[in-house]
């Protein structure tokens, strides 16, 4: 009788660590964007504020 020794499967650590590694990618990139426009946010929100004006009385008498 041969004996033959039954490679174990790998494929589901492989696809495990395949999305482990691209969540990764996509949350380093996500970073980086945010600190990339976070001057121009930063500059967007000062310009809504200075806008937010409420006009509570007008007389043009």
């Amino acid at each position: 009788m041969l004996t033959e020794t039954q490679e174990k499967d790998h494929f589901i650590l492989y696809v495990v660590l395949t999305a482990v590694v691209c969540i990764g990618v996509l949350i380093t990139v996500k970073i980086s964007e945010n600190n990339k426009f976070a001057p121009i946010k930063a500059q967007l929100e000062e310009e809504q504020r200075l806008m937010n004006i409420r006009v509570i009385k007008q007389d043009y008498e």
